[in-house]
């Protein structure tokens, strides 16, 4: 994803905690229980990039109480560069690529648990379906990961609680890789399989 656009989420992420609101209190059965959203990240597909994201991202959530949330997550995106690539002068190098690009299909599920005020704990799991294509676009191989996200974020209610957006920082983790193919794996075996710092700009609508 582009370097220029996570900058300007990590200005929107500190901005936004400036809004500092309590999170739904417990004894509280009045706070509407449904809530369905995305993430702002999704903009990156409008920034012209050698490694345009092309996602698509759905969340639909549920409040089991005001401190216990669940969701499904439907995601979709591709990418050109191994996820494990930290921040810096290797992150989108030229040479640190793939022959190609990776397209993934996935649906996660996640728990939140809400410690203090509106932050929030997250884990996140999601098994993907892979599809490895090669510089042309022509597919080359089918795969399968688990990926999982360990996040620490804010909760900030909007509009009298109609809507919302949540800033966080997250630990992504791939626990489980099948097979790639091998031009894809000599690639992706230099880098960890954690990845420290993403950022994340969930919003959603509640109902």
């Amino acid at each position: 994803m582009q370097k220029r656009f996570l900058r300007f989420a990590l200005i929107l992420m500190m901005a936004s905690t400036l809004q500092v609101r309590a999170q739904y209190a417990k004894q509280d059965s009045t706070y509407k229980k449904f809530f369905v959203g995305s993430t702002l990240f999704m903009l990156a597909n409008l920034i012209p990039d050698n490694n345009k994201p092309e996602m698509v991202y759905l969340n639909l959530g549920y409040r089991i109480t005001g401190k216990d949330v669940i969701s499904l997550e439907f995601k979709t995106w591709k990418y050109g560069w191994p996820i494990g690539i930290p921040f810096g002068k290797s992150y989108e190098a030229e040479g640190e690529g793939f022959p190609g690009y990776i397209r993934e299909y996935g649906v996660s599920v996640s728990y939140y648990r809400f410690l203090w005020k509106g932050l929030f704990a997250q884990i996140d799991v999601m098994p993907a379906l892979q599809t490895f294509a090669n510089d042309n676009g022509n597919k080359i191989d089918n795969g399968f990961q688990i990926f999982n996200t360990y996040s620490i974020g804010y909760h900030v209610k909007l509009f009298k609680d109609r809507f919302f957006i949540q800033p966080s920082i997250a630990i992504t983790h791939r626990p489980y890789q099948s097979k790639m193919p091998d031009s894809f794996k000599q690639i992706d075996d230099r880098w960890s399989r954690f990845f420290f710092g993403q950022p994340g700009l969930h919003f959603g609508f509640n109902f």
